[in-house]
């Protein structure tokens, strides 16, 4: 074998990922496609993404454009924001400016796991964590959540554990479910994470995967794990709520409320180790756009319609749908139960969501909600019709 051992380990385990994006390359190129399968845009960008990064073309310095690690204006944007979002005492320090939640993410498994150790990922969940863990040399663990309203089975992750387990992952606002966990959840994990910690004399670190933290409906709060337990890291990524996936932002944080001394530790690894996994610091003009950025998101009134749009149209068809609370994605039971199948029957009308089995769900699909108003409207007669096809 050419490839090591980890490499094809990651390329196995992100395979149905890979030919499904195969397989619908020809729905790009197509202007009749009604394409719902990535978060992509169809529209021109949010209002402020171009002003913030155009104000930022022209060199003010010598060094304009010199290498960058984690901007210092950046870093204080970020950990401002988070302090009024999340009401935890974020400083500076305690960001690291990342390549999206990719990078952030990556950082994470490279400062807090060695070779060997197992991860505890959701399931359904986002179809890169096993994958990322293979490349890392890490064990993926896969916890399912509740089979009935996909919230986290707390219970499930406590059975998971073992003394090789060093990382949770959790993640809130959902992909692809949409549900938002209650402080009650984290708090409830808390005391699992703590318990398993002590007995395993070794202790279990919490990531919390936030990028669809700023995209919620109908007024639901949001609370992060980092409040209920203080072994945690949050990574975000600016490309969700900016609806710009291909310009790489995030960052990873650091829980504010982690003892003094294991702060100071993980704040001193963050720059050498992102420098050693492959300059993992976002480009410089992102770097500088981050202060207007936080100010800037697509527009969640007109997401909610086309959430609404889409949920009532379908359910009043006879879909079974879990109602998003977050994210910009809309997950259901696929009718007759073969979500390949019926996937397939919507392709030959031209009309493009995910199946579940991208997810682990074969039973299940997704749609993106970043489709214009016009593209659902097109799409509804397909949609309801596969509803007893």
């Amino acid at each position: 074998m050419v490839v090591s051992a980890r490499a094809a380990e990651a390329r196995a385990s992100v395979e149905t990922v890979t030919s499904y994006f195969a397989s619908i390359q020809d729905v790009a190129g197509d202007p009749d496609a009604l394409d719902f399968t990535f978060g992509n845009p169809h529209e021109m960008a949010v209002p402020g993404l171009v002003g913030a990064i155009r104000a930022q073309v022209e060199p003010r310095s010598v060094d304009w454009f010199a290498y960058k690690t984690s901007e210092l204006a950046a870093r204080e944007a970020v950990a401002s924001g988070l302090r009024s979002e999340l009401g935890l005492d974020f400083e500076p320090d305690d960001i690291a400016m990342t390549q999206g939640a990719f990078g952030a993410l990556s950082l994470a498994f490279a400062m807090l796991a060695d070779a060997g150790d197992e991860v505890v990922i959701p399931v359904p969940g986002w179809f890169c964590y096993a994958p990322m863990l293979h490349a890392a040399n890490l064990v993926p663990v896969e916890v399912p959540l509740d089979p009935v309203d996909f919230d986290l089975d707390v219970e499930a992750i406590a059975r998971a554990i073992t003394p090789r387990t060093r990382i949770v992952v959790v993640n809130s606002p959902a992909n692809p479910t949409g549900r938002v966990y209650s402080r009650e959840t984290w708090d409830a994990l808390a005391a699992v994470l703590e318990d398993a910690s002590r007995a395993n004399g070794r202790r279990i670190w919490l990531v919390s995967d936030e990028p669809y933290r700023r995209i919620r409906f109908d007024g639901i709060g949001f609370d992060s794990p980092a409040s209920s337990y203080p072994w945690t890291v949050i990574d975000y990524s600016y490309g969700k709520v900016l609806l710009a996936p291909g310009q790489r932002l995030g960052y990873l944080a650091l829980s504010p409320l982690l003892p003094s001394e294991e702060r100071a530790e993980l704040r001193a690894s963050c720059m050498p180790l992102q420098l050693a996994i492959g300059w993992g610091f976002p480009d410089a003009l992102m770097q500088y756009s981050v202060p207007a950025l936080e100010a800037v998101s697509i527009d969640l009134a007109e997401l909610t319609r086309k959430r609404d749009r889409l949920y009532g149209a379908l359910t009043d068809a006879g879909y079974t749908l879990t109602r998003p609370e977050g994210t910009f994605y809309l997950w259901g039971a696929a009718p007759g139960g073969d979500a390949v199948a019926y996937c397939a029957g919507l392709a030959e009308r031209n009309v493009h969501v995910m199946p579940g089995t991208l997810f682990g769900q074969p039973a299940h699909f997704r749609i993106s909600l970043t489709a214009t108003a016009d593209m659902i409207e097109r799409a509804l007669p397909h949609l309801v019709a596969a509803a007893t096809a």
